[in-house]
């Protein structure tokens, strides 16, 4: 359901304005739109996960949150960074 070390620094790498970047909007949402896509997957094959379920609606929430900050600020990169990762709004 987590995800590898080799996956979190790859999209580190990815989504970073600097080397070094880890507390950006991008690189949060995008962490964690991993996180929630794995946990998606976990709740497809066991339903009853109910615990799991309330975790993946947290994160969800956090990461609409992060991106609602993110279009705020800056709506340029709020545009890009969601066309980027796949996600609808």
């Amino acid at each position: 359901m987590s995800i590898t070390a080799e996956r979190k620094q790859a999209l580190i790498k990815d989504y970073a304005a600097a080397t070094g970047d880890t507390g950006s909007p991008d690189v949060q949402v995008a962490i964690l739109s991993e996180r929630i896509k794995n946990l998606t997957e976990h709740l497809q094959t066991h339903k009853k996960d109910h615990h799991s379920r309330r975790g993946l609606l947290i994160m969800v929430g956090k990461r609409r949150r992060l991106l609602d900050y993110l279009k705020s600020r800056n709506d340029e990169r709020y545009l890009a960074l969601i066309e980027r990762l796949g996600l609808r709004r």
